[in-house]
């Protein structure tokens, strides 16, 4: 299976950015794209990928950009915008379905770590110091927007942005950390209707609330609401499928610190989990 999702992966990136580089480069940004995607999938440093030696024999006669080659064309708006674009291509590759989930998952990091966009903030059992990956996933698409923010700041602010990205209209199910008039209005003008049980010990009391958190507490007093807020463990599912694939994300290595660089290694993971589920569907059908 590694073969035939490396030569999709491959061909999607190549036909999307074979030809398209910066005055006077070398290599285009479908070289980069593909060397340093070549890397996250083995779960290796960039370097590691710029060596002849670590790639098949039908590959090794291919020029190879240098570390410092790669460092400074990864950051160019047009290598990440390819990316994008390839992420993009994937999740569209699914129509869209009705029902979403809203989560976030730690990506810790060892305390010792220098790295200064990291934060100390509530994770799995405890506090631990790294970022966190929060996610919008659709039962069909699978992650349909996501972003990476250190480990303190608030889920509910992040959630803003990511119901902000989607398009298409259905349910989103969410735990009670989601709990907020905000966030229902926010979903609320996006065609989505927030579904999260009530904070414990709170209450409505006499204030303006959101109507559409009101409605909310109406379908989770029937039948259908709790079926559609019980579906929530969908996304815990699909991040445990992300982490446990043999290429998944798996926790951050010692070489992927910085907030850029873990957005980019995030990024990278999910392009080949998004290729896994796109072969995993055109095989079932």
């Amino acid at each position: 299976m590694e073969g035939e999702l490396w030569r999709e992966v491959y061909r999607m990136v190549t036909d999307r950015g074979r030809g398209q580089r910066p005055r006077r480069a070398i290599f285009d940004d479908a070289a980069i794209a593909t060397t340093y995607l070549w890397a996250v999938l083995h779960d290796r440093p960039v370097c590691w990928a710029c060596r002849p030696a670590s790639w098949p024999l039908w590959h090794r006669r291919r020029r190879l950009p240098t570390p410092a080659t790669m460092s400074r064309r990864l950051r160019t708006a047009s290598v990440q915008g390819l990316l994008t674009q390839v992420e993009a291509a994937l999740v569209a590759q699914a129509p869209a379905s009705t029902m979403r989930w809203i989560d976030a998952k730690p990506l810790a990091i060892g305390g010792n770590s220098q790295d200064p966009d990291a934060a100390y903030g509530h994770a799995a059992g405890g506090k631990a110091k790294g970022y966190k990956l929060h996610a919008i996933a659709d039962a069909q698409q699978g992650f349909v927007a996501w972003a990476i923010r250190p480990m303190n700041v608030n889920a509910q602010k992040v959630a803003l942005d990511l119901i902000d990205r989607v398009d298409s209209e259905g349910y989103l199910a969410a735990d009670g950390e989601y709990d907020s008039n905000r966030l229902y209005d926010a979903a609320g003008a996006r065609g989505l209707q927030l579904l999260a049980p009530r904070r414990r010990g709170t209450r409505f009391g006499h204030k303006r609330h959101s109507p559409y958190r009101l409605r909310a507490a109406e379908l989770l007093a029937r039948p259908f609401g709790q079926g559609l807020l019980a579906s929530r463990d969908g996304i815990e599912r699909m991040f445990a499928h992300l982490t446990n694939l043999g290429f998944g994300l798996s926790p951050l290595p010692n070489w992927v610190r910085t907030l850029r660089r873990v957005e980019l290694w995030v990024q990278a993971k999910l392009i080949l989990y998004h290729t896994y589920r796109h072969l995993l569907s055109t095989e079932a059908a």
